[in-house]
C-alpha cells in the first residue's frame, strides 16, 4: 500500500472538518486508533471509515504499523483522521525500534511532509528514553511542534520532560497507573494529557468510579478517549466501545462531559497547530 504524500497533504488542507453523527449523540474523538499492516485486508481503508462515522467519532488519531495504513486512511477521510506517526514499520519493531538507529531518519523523512500532529504510539519505559534514538524522537518533536504519544511508565514520563520541560506529551492508556499516581503526574507537568484507552475502571454500569471521578474534576482539561485497535479485531469494538464512552460520560457534567469526549483533545490539536 503507497500513499503519495503530497497528495495527502494538499487533501488534509483542503477538507475542512465535518461531524457525521447525529445531533443528539455525544460527539467523540478517539485518540489511540491504529490501522496496522494485519488489518488492511478484512477491512479495506473505505469499510474502516465507514465504521469510525458510524460509531459518531468527529476525529479519530491513526497510527500504524505501517504508517502507509494511516496515510491510507488519511488519503480516504481527510476530515476524519488525525495522522500520527509511527516509528514501527511493522508490528514486530515494538522491541527493536529504540536501538534501530534508521528510525529517526525514516521518521524525519515523512515528517517533512508536515501532515502529522505527533510521533507515537511508541513504547519506551524507564531508561529507554535516555537511548540515542529516543533523544533524536523527543528533538524531533520538539522541531516539528507535535506531542508524543507514549506508551510508558511515570519513570519515562518523567525523564522525557527532564530532557524537553516543553514537550507535549500524550500519555498512552494513563500509563495503566491508578487515580493517584495520575494525578501526582498531571499536577507535576502542565504539558501532560491522558488517554483512556483500553481501560474500564473508571467506569461500571454507567457510573464514574467516584476517586476517577475527583480526578476527571481534578483535572478537566487533560483526559482523552481511545479505543486501542491494537489487533485487527479491536476494530470491531470501536462502535461499543464510543456508546459505553457516551453512557458513563453521561454521568458527568456536561462541560467535563464533554471536554473528555471531544474538546480536550481538540485543544491538543491546536497546540500542535494542526485541525
Amino acid at each position: 500500500m503507497t500513499v503519495d504524500l503530497r497528495i495527502v497533504f494538499s487533501a488534509c488542507l483542503a477538507v475542512s472538518p465535518v461531524a457525521m453523527a447525529e445531533p443528539d449523540t455525544l460527539p467523540i474523538i478517539d485518540a489511540h486508533i491504529h490501522y496496522s499492516h494485519d488489518a488492511w485486508t478484512s477491512l479495506p481503508p473505505d469499510e474502516a471509515v465507514a465504521l469510525l462515522r458510524r460509531s459518531g467519532l468527529t476525529r479519530a488519531f491513526v497510527s500504524s504499523s505501517s504508517d502507509d495504513g494511516t496515510l491510507a486512511l488519511l488519503a480516504a477521510a481527510p476530515d476524519l483522521v488525525v495522522p500520527v506517526l509511527r516509528p514501527y514499520r511493522e508490528r514486530g519493531e515494538l522491541s527493536t525500534w529504540l536501538t534501530d538507529d534508521t528510525v529517526p531518519g525514516m521518521l524525519r523523512g515523512r515528517l517533512k511532509s508536515g501532515v502529522y500532529a505527533g510521533i507515537g504510539e511508541f513504547h519506551a519505559f524507564g531508561d529507554d528514553v535516555e537511548l540515542p534514538v529516543f533523544m533524536e524522537v523527543i528533538e524531533l518533536a520538539s522541531e516539528y511542534g507535535i506531542f508524543l504519544h507514549a506508551h510508558s511508565d511515570a519513570d519515562a514520563i518523567e525523564r522525557i520532560f527532564q530532557h524537553d520541560p516543553d514537550a507535549l506529551v500524550l500519555w498512552a492508556h494513563a500509563g495503566f497507573e491508578g487515580p493517584e499516581v495520575v494525578s501526582e503526574m498531571l499536577g507535576r507537568y502542565e504539558n501532560l494529557w491522558a488517554d483512556l484507552a483500553f481501560r474500564s475502571e473508571h467506569a461500571l454500569e454507567g457510573e464514574v468510579d467516584p476517586a476517577w471521578r475527583l480526578l476527571f474534576e481534578s483535572f478537566p482539561d487533560r483526559f482523552l478517549l481511545g479505543t486501542d485497535t491494537f489487533t485487527p479485531e479491536r476494530w470491531f469494538y470501536v462502535e461499543d466501545h464510543a456508546s459505553w464512552c457516551r453512557e458513563w460520560l453521561d454521568d458527568l457534567p456536561p462541560d467535563l462531559r464533554r471536554a473528555i469526549a471531544h474538546d480536550n483533545a481538540q485543544r491538543l490539536l491546536e497546540r500542535v497547530g494542526r485541525w
